[in-house]
């Protein structure tokens, strides 16, 4: 195989890599957030979220996806 077939077998197959290494790191980083959001509030009663703090947490979550996107610029 040459060198160019090599670098064309290559670019096809870097995108289902980075999206299996996203969707696992997602996964961590989201048990992360529950587990944390769980021990902070305690074992007596669910956690107390206002609709402000979650639409906070939602810009803030929105604003990092956008910076994510604009890395390979």
């Amino acid at each position: 195989m040459s060198e160019q077939e090599f670098d064309i077998v290559e670019a096809e197959n870097w995108k289902p890599k980075v999206l299996l290494i996203g969707t696992a790191l997602g996964a961590v980083v989201g048990m992360s957030a529950a587990y944390l959001l769980i021990k902070s509030s305690g074992d007596e009663k669910p956690p107390d979220i206002s609709a402000g703090q979650g639409v906070k947490l939602g810009v803030l979550v929105f604003g990092l996806l956008r910076n994510i996107a604009t890395l390979g610029e």
